[in-house]
This record gives structure tokens, sequence and C-alpha cells, in this order.
């Protein structure tokens, strides 16, 4: 990920009132489960995953847990990430049903023209503008494992890391809420509500474990939807050295730690396996072995990454695979020796895939000449302004937030954008100079929000957005060979089974394009609740997964 932000030279004067707080927690009443309707849901997120490295392992693996998932489900071929294909956004809208324009999360680390930076503190005649970010960068210690909590005998007493993180995300580096001068917490910042709201009104346990404590956006308006969330911070320094996402080893250990905490939840304890709590009827987790394969070069001995001219993964990330298909056949092993098999429902996606496939389209375009380039010729012609870029965030696309946001500004980023070529790198060391900056399209000011179906002034959307030539990754290095992020077919196509732990050979596929989105009023659905009580999916008229059977009229 590449992202830089810059203070604003000059005071954005926009409403500020979609700043922080986003819409009202639904307020309908809850609903007890409809009769015959499942217990639990497990959803587990194989972050990077394409379809067609699902159908590629099937095929090879046959007898794999993948492959038993995919003969007891429902498989759907053609689903689609929201844009842009990044974690925050994917993960949200698999779990409350909306894209960006609906959640107000176009990524991780994003731009507020309606909220004043971190750490203000004298909120009076202070300017707007600030960054957002929910990554490691908010934790207390970013890097720990447990992010600052100071557990002793780390990495091997993580389990015992809370089951709320939030008291391990740093205030300071959280922007302020104008209307209270009080730092704006990532759940606040969530404009509809989540899956675990709804389950957590009906008095229905929670259970989530992911990558940082900044994933506590999914506890809801309340701060507390989720019982037990498990965020071991993967960008901490690991025991191999760097953080755990520079080998693929590191990963896959990283992985089974929050694996451990699924299956602890499986037995009905806590993540740390020490308190009896109950099953909760919505809990899983999100695998990165698969991503940093994909994007590694090479680690532990082999290589990264596809084979070359090939959408075949190559041997790190088939080593990755197996990793995850020993892990999902444990969790889905624990599910039948607990008994909880026929009462489960196993959902399994991604939260975006990972571009480019094939490593022969790799070209790898250091953004920072570009952002400078923009400032600098902004500047040339109005000097009181020296950073037209608030901030960046490049990937493989580009998302741009403006310090001037008149239609003049955004124009001339766009024109600067398509005017000037860009020379990167390629797989092999090569150089490749790509037309218009790497990019195959701009939408810029007015065309930006239409993009995103926004009004211009909502303060959260990109001023410019950027569409990447097939292949392109903005790295000012050579360590990574794909990224995510992206409108590509391999940012976007991941696979979607819904399946039963308990069923064999009824499998069957449904080859109509739908939605991660579709995902949480999936969930709602099997088990036994009315899924239009999520705000997402009551605005986007989201439906069901087609051939989900649903439990109530």
């Amino acid at each position: 990920m590449t992202f830089r932000t810059r203070p604003a030279a000059v005071a954005v004067a926009t409403a500020a009132a979609l700043a922080a707080g986003g819409a009202a927690a639904y307020a309908a009443p809850g609903h007890a489960p409809a009769p015959h309707a499942q217990k639990h849901v497990l959803l587990l997120s194989v972050d990077g995953l394409h379809q067609s490295d699902l159908q590629w392992y099937v095929a090879h693996h046959p007898a794999s847990a993948l492959a038993r998932l995919v003969d007891s489900g429902t498989s759907y071929t053609h689903a689609r990430t929201p844009f842009p294909s990044d974690s925050f956004p994917g993960l949200v809208g698999q779990l409350t049903g909306g894209d960006p324009r609906t959640t107000g999360v176009y990524y991780d680390v994003t731009y507020n023209h309606a909220l004043f930076p971190a750490g203000t503190t004298h909120c009076k005649g202070a300017a707007l503008g600030a960054a957002v970010n929910f990554d490691e960068t908010i934790d207390k210690d970013s890097t720990r494992l447990d992010a600052g909590q100071g557990l002793a005998g780390l990495p091997g007493s993580i389990l015992n890391m809370t089951g709320h993180p939030s008291t391990l995300i740093n205030q300071a580096a959280l922007p302020v809420d104008p209307a209270t001068c009080k730092p704006v917490q990532p759940n606040q910042y969530l404009e509809v509500n989540t899956v675990f709201d709804v389950l957590h009104r009906d008095k229905l346990r929670t259970a989530w474990s992911d990558k940082h404590p900044a994933y506590s956006i999914l506890q809801g308006r309340n701060g507390n939807s989720i019982d037990d969330l498990f965020t071991p911070e993967i960008n901490s320094d690991a025991p191999a050295g760097g953080d755990w996402t520079t080998d693929n080893a590191s990963t896959q250990q990283y992985d089974h730690y929050k694996t451990e905490a699924v299956l602890n939840e499986i037995n009905g304890f806590d993540h740390s396996g020490k308190h009896r709590v109950g099953t909760p009827a919505l809990f899983g987790m999100n695998f990165q072995s698969v991503s940093t394969a994909q994007k590694l070069p090479k680690s532990d001995g082999l290589a990264g990454g596809y084979l070359p001219g090939t959408h075949t993964p190559g041997p790190l990330l088939s080593k990755a695979l197996n990793f995850v298909d020993t892990e999902v056949g444990s969790l889905v092993t624990r599910l039948q020796k607990d008994g909880l098999a026929s009462s489960t429902t196993v959902i399994l996606s991604a939260k975006h895939g990972q571009s480019p496939i094939d490593p022969t389209q790799l070209t790898r375009i250091d953004d920072g000449p570009i952002i400078d380039g923009i400032d600098k010729a902004w500047a040339a012609r109005h000097p009181q302004n020296t950073s037209l870029v608030a901030q960046s965030l490049d990937d493989d696309g580009m998302l741009l937030w403006l310090s001037d946001r008149s239609a003049a500004a955004t124009a001339f980023v766009k024109a600067y954008l398509l005017a000037h070529p860009a020379t990167g790198n390629t797989v092999t060391g090569g150089s490749r100079t790509l037309p218009s900056s790497g990019l195959t399209a701009a939408y810029a000011g007015a065309g930006s929000a239409a993009y995103f179906g926004v009004p211009q002034s909502d303060p959260r959307h990109p001023d410019v957005l950027g569409i990447a030539h097939q292949g392109v990754v903005y790295t000012g290095g050579t360590k990574k060979i794909a990224e995510h992020g992206g409108a590509s077919g391999d940012d976007r196509d991941v696979p979607l089974i819904v399946a039963s732990a308990a069923e064999k050979g009824r499998g069957r596929s449904i080859g109509s394009q739908v939605e991660t989105t579709q995902i949480a009023p999936t969930i709602l659905t099997v088990l036994g609740l009315n899924p239009r009580q999520l705000q997402a999916v009551d605005i986007e008229h989201m439906r069901v997964l087609p051939g989900i059977r649903h439990h109530r009229d």
C-alpha cells in the first residue's frame, strides 16, 4: 500500500453534517429466529483468493476440505467484491450489505473533508480536512502483536489478548468530530448498522477475528455488538524479522492463532479458550496467507505468485493454499465432532482478490513523482497552495483527496494524470512506460462522485479516482508482485460458497453474477432473521443470495 498524507494548505469549506456520526442505529425491534433456522454461521474470508484459484485447487485436490465445501454447498462462480476492492470496504460490505456509497467506508486509510485532523484539541477556528487512518497506525503500539496491551510471553500468549480491542486504540491518532471536539471512534465512522448489531439486539452471541484493532469498526454504533473481537496486529514485529506479512511462514503462524481462537469458539469458549460462553451465532475470521503468497516475489525459498503467462499458482502460493485448506478442514472437523455440523452454515469468500494474476502483466510504478508533479504544477499557478494533494492512496488504483475541491482543481489533476506518461519496472526488472500515469481512466470532482453514486458535496469520497492499467501496482520498490484495491477482475472476482458442514454430495453451482455484499442479508436469512433490519440492505435493495432457503415469509 502506498499512501501519503499532507496537511491541507487551505481550509476546506465543506459542511460537517456527515463528519463523524453516520446514520443513527437502526431502531426497528428485533425478531425471534424463525423455526428450522440454522443456529450458527461460520464466515471465512481467504483474502486474495480468486474464483479461478478455488477452481484450480478443487480440480487438483478433489479430496480436500475446500473441495468438500464445494461438494456440500452452493458455489457462486461469478461473485464480485465492492469497489475499491480493499479489505475494509470488502469486509464491511459482507457484514452490512452495503458498498462505500452507503457505508461511507472507501478504504482503511482515507480522508474526510468534514473532520478535524487527529490531535486537534482546540476546535474553534480549526481547519477542516483530516486523514482517517483505520490501520495499524492507530494502535497504542503497532510493533507488538497485542497492539500494546502489554502481554508477557508473546507471541505464544496472544490468545490472552483482549476481546475488546477498542481499548488498544490511540485516541490521539483518530480524527476529531467538529460537533463534539472528540475523537471519532472506528465504529462511529460507519454510517449503517451491521449484522452484529442485529444479532446483538436479539441477544445472540457474536465473535470475529481479524488483523487490526481498527476492525472495531464492526462493533456498531453502541460499540459492543461483537461480544468477542480478537485482533492480533498483523503489521507488528514478527519473531522471524520484519512483520508477519514479510514472509509467508510468519503469515501462516499468524493465521493459525486466529484459527485456534475460532476452534475455541466452536467448543463454546471465548477466543482464549478459558471462559465458557457458548458457541456464537455468527463468528469467523480472515486468512492472510494466500494474500502474502500472491504479493511476495519469493519467500520460504519458493517463488511467489503465479506461473508466468498463466493463472496457475506457483510453489509458494500452492503451499499457502494447502495451509488454508488444512485450517478450514480443522474448523469443519471440529464442528462435526462437537455435534454442530447440522446447525451451522459455513460461508467462505474473500474481502478482495489480487492483481495481476499473470506476473508478466506487472508494472510497478512509483507514484511519488506523480504526486510531487501534481503539487509542483499546481503551485506554479497557485503559490499559496503547495500541497494540492492532501492525501493519496495508491495500490493498484489511485484515490486522491485534494485540499482544494473546486472544479478547477479537480479538472487540473485529471488533466495532469492523463497527460503524463509513467515509467515503471516489470517482474523481471525491465523498464516499461505507460501513458496517462499508468491509468486507463480518471474521474474527477462531480465525475468521481457520480462513479461512486454519492453527492459531490459528500466529504468522504475521493476527489479524483484513477482506474489503473491492468497489472499496474503503485509502489516505489520491487518487493511486491501484486496488490489489491483496484477495479479489475483480478481484484474483484472472488469465490463465494454457502455450505452445510453436515451435507455431502449436494453441491450446485450458480453462474449468475452476485455481489459479496449479499452475504450480509444471507447470514440473517439462514439464521431465521429479517435481512431488512440492515440499513444498507434496505437502502440498496440488496437481495439474499439466490437459492438460499428463506425461513420466514
